[in-house]
């Protein structure tokens, strides 16, 4: 452990690390790489540098086609003692300047010249006040339009036509539902006839036979005070709704007249 001292207190030089070796890797910078399709559109090759060598290789772009290259091919911007710039071939020849003509536009007035000075001075001894003045007590008053009295039209008092249009469009709509409806309610007593003294006393007798049947099984269940199963309380609840039923029932063919509608 570092004993306590002042000289501790004196900073210290600043001695940079010493630098790493730079990296440099074992592999050729301008090999291919492997499996590449770059630069073979000319050639038979599919793949570049398949095997992955890097010791026996013929460059990274070993194709050199004449249009692989950006500008004009090689060789072809070498200059040659003929092709220097020829007077008269690089000026640009312009057309003969014609005269100006103002026959056919608008002049402006011509500047004033130096000796031409306006007039100065000029005043006016119009009183604008006592002008506007008079101009507003002489102005007539202003006189509201008068209205044309609506009692004194040719149409006062007479239905609008259009009001008749949609009355008479009502009416014809309240006929048609009313025929509808006749007609729907001659269908219905269509469908109704009148049942015979027989036929009633037979269907009272047969829901008599059916009244005690049902009111026989309900005996057999009225002596139990509390249901204790949900079979029991459903076989008495359906009885008591059959029995009101067929006494309903008994209670509607007890009328003079009874009709039966088929459309039910």
């Amino acid at each position: 452990m570092e004993e306590e001292s002042i000289y501790n207190l004196i900073p210290k030089e600043y001695v940079p690390p010493p630098k790493p070796k730079m990296y440099k890797s074992k592999y050729p910078a301008d090999a291919p790489p492997t499996y590449s399709t770059f630069g073979l559109q000319t050639t038979s090759k599919v793949l570049n540098n398949m095997a992955g060598d890097y010791s026996n290789f013929d460059g990274a772009h070993g194709n050199k086609s004449g249009s692989a290259h950006f500008g004009k091919p090689k060789g072809a911007v070498k200059p040659t003692p003929d092709s220097f710039r020829k007077k008269g071939t690089g000026t640009m020849v312009l057309p003969e300047p014609s005269k100006f003509n103002y026959a056919t536009l608008e002049k402006k007035p011509a500047v004033p010249k130096k000796d031409e000075a306006p007039i100065l001075g000029l005043k006016t001894e119009k009183n604008y006040v006592v002008a506007n003045a008079v101009e507003v007590i002489l102005k007539p008053a202003k006189t509201q339009p008068i209205d044309k009295d609506p009692l004194k039209k040719k149409t006062y008092g007479q239905v609008p036509e259009y009001l008749q249009r949609i009355k008479n469009d009502i009416d014809e709509e309240y006929t048609t539902l009313r025929q509808l409806k006749e007609e729907q309610l001659n269908e219905e007593e269509k469908q109704k006839y009148l049942m015979s003294p027989e036929d009633i006393v037979m269907l009272k007798e047969g829901l008599k036979k059916k009244w005690e049947a049902v009111n026989k099984e309900y005996q057999t269940i009225t002596h139990i005070r509390k249901p204790d199963t949900q079979g029991l309380k459903r076989k008495k609840e359906t009885c008591e709704k059959e029995l009101a039923q067929i006494e309903k029932d008994l209670a509607l063919l007890e009328k003079p007249f009874v009709f039966v509608d088929t459309m039910n």
